[in-house]
């Protein structure tokens, strides 16, 4: 099948302002994408944008806009009116995320539908809104930033677990629903990425300490993920560590389960 080429391609890309969100906004558009950035953070946006240098005719359009509001959804539906006659979108990468950390039982329920809502909600209903115009493209390509998490769930983040396992399932049956109209849907699984991530935890004391046995930087998470979309990748699960763990819970699940168990694992390791 022949490659996705991202020169001239129109990107919308979410939680553009940091992490692997915004090295992959720079590798597009140092492949000549014009991408819509979007993320909730006006200075870090901006930031991501007066960062970039220029390499060619790849353009980042930053859009200021909470996902999980409806209105940032068509705000990013107009922007796209501005760009060709027929709105066409190429590409739509579901980046933005959060998550939390502590016992599911002394969480309130308002971490779950938070966590819920930020990971799935809003990458399912941002596509929705997003679908005519992906129609209109003779290569559409959803790409959806999942989690090894996403394949095998660990103690204390039941609520990232489950929101990246969400976003997992729903992949694969978009890719099935989709694919006789040429779509590809891409799922990118990482592993611990060093970012912001950490920082921004929902309902989570700033003193947690989490220990992790390996890590990649966000800008080669970007890579990975701008060659999975361009080699048309089914699914990819980034780092040693993190397809050690999914292939590991495939084949031996009831050695995993005890593996797992609180609190051996939680001072063994972390992946996001």
């Amino acid at each position: 099948m022949k490659r996705w080429n991202p020169e001239g391609a129109i990107a919308v890309l979410t939680g553009a302002s940091s992490g692997i969100g915004r090295c992959l906004t720079h590798q597009l558009a140092d492949c000549g994408a014009t991408v819509i950035a979007v993320a909730r953070r006006e200075p870090q946006l901006t930031e991501t944008v007066s960062s970039w240098q220029s390499k060619g005719q790849g353009r980042i359009l930053p859009l200021v806009g909470d996902i999980t509001d409806p209105e940032t959804h068509l705000l990013i539906k107009n922007e796209l009116t501005q760009l060709t006659d027929d709105h066409r979108l190429d590409l739509l990468v579901n980046n933005a995320g959060v998550g939390a950390i502590g016992p599911f039982a002394e969480a309130t329920p308002q971490r779950l539908r938070q966590v819920m809502e930020i990971n799935f909600f809003s990458a399912a209903e941002l596509t929705r809104t997003l679908l005519p115009s992906l129609r209109q493209s003779s290569s559409p390509v959803i790409c959806n930033i999942g989690s090894v998490l996403g394949h095998c769930a660990v103690p204390d983040k039941s609520e990232y677990c489950a929101s990246k396992f969400a976003l997992h399932g729903w992949s694969d049956a978009l890719r099935c629903e989709l694919a006789c109209e040429g779509f590809q849907v891409t799922l990118v699984s990482p592993s611990t990425t060093r970012s912001e991530f950490f920082h921004s935890l929902i309902e989570t004391d700033s003193k947690t300490k989490s220990k992790s046995l390996g890590s990649w930087p966000a800008d080669r998470v970007a890579a990975a993920t701008l060659n999975a979309i361009i080699r048309r990748k089914r699914e990819v699960v980034l780092s040693i560590g993190g397809k050690l763990l999914v292939y590991a819970d495939r084949l031996i699940p009831g050695i995993m389960n005890k593996f797992l168990k609180r609190p051996h694992y939680a001072v063994k390791a972390n992946v996001n």
